[in-house]
């Protein structure tokens, strides 16, 4: 069970804050709504893949200037 401790003179809101910031991180939350209903194997398989390909998204936006192919090309452009 998740939960934070409250610091001393600090708001009951604040707390409530970062609490929630802490389950949404660990993807707490949007696992309990998932598990309310019965979810079809074709809507679990829907749903992964539209994860992947976000996660891939983020992937190439930080590995698609600096690939090894693009580097190996520019050197040898340059040892010429």
């Amino acid at each position: 069970m998740r939960g934070v401790i409250m610091k001393k003179g600090e708001p009951v809101d604040r707390a409530l804050k970062r609490l929630k910031t802490k389950l949404d991180t660990e993807g707490v939350l949007e696992e309990i709504r998932r598990r309310r209903s019965f979810e079809t194997p074709t809507e679990r398989k829907q749903r992964k893949l539209r994860s992947a390909s976000k996660r891939n998204k983020i992937r190439w936006r930080y590995t698609s200037g600096t690939g090894s192919a693009a580097n190996a090309a520019e050197k040898t452009e340059s040892a010429d």
